[in-house]
């Protein structure tokens, strides 16, 4: 018997955090992640992460598509495109290709929209990591 490979879908949402639970963490997933309680951490993914109208976030993100619905405080890196819709709310930094703010939304944000949306570090901050000296180039 031939096994399939289950492949997941970006369209279904494959991990949930009702309004009543608490997480604090970082977060890795694929498909499509949806927020409705409080989450406090990191989150990194290429997929797509819906906070939902009650989910509170405080967190770096660096994501391929987002919808916020609820609230977030901190940094998104969007590879994709970040959607706040007309109850989000977000305070913090926004840099994607692509931002849709509905009427209503509430931003206190530095917005940046580019091409070059990457989610690896750029090798500068991965030699500080590491505690390398970068010597200039003659």
């Amino acid at each position: 018997m031939k096994e399939k490979k289950r492949e997941v879908e970006e369209s279904k949402i494959t991990g949930f955090f009702d309004k009543d639970t608490e997480i604090k963490g970082d977060l890795h997933f694929k498909g499509t992640f949806r927020v409705d309680g409080r989450f406090k951490g990191k989150v990194d993914s290429e997929s797509t992460l819906i906070i939902g109208d009650s989910g509170k976030v405080e967190a770096d993100v660096k994501i391929g598509h987002m919808i916020i619905n609820g609230e977030i405080k901190g940094n998104i890196q969007a590879s994709k495109k970040v959607e706040v819709n007309a109850n989000g709310r977000v305070f913090g930094t926004i840099i994607t290709p692509k931002l849709i703010v509905e009427e209503g939304a509430y931003l206190e944000a530095n917005c940046q929209t580019t091409d070059k949306i990457s989610l690896e570090k750029p090798a500068i901050s991965v030699l500080l990591e590491k505690n390398q000296e970068i010597e200039p180039k003659p």
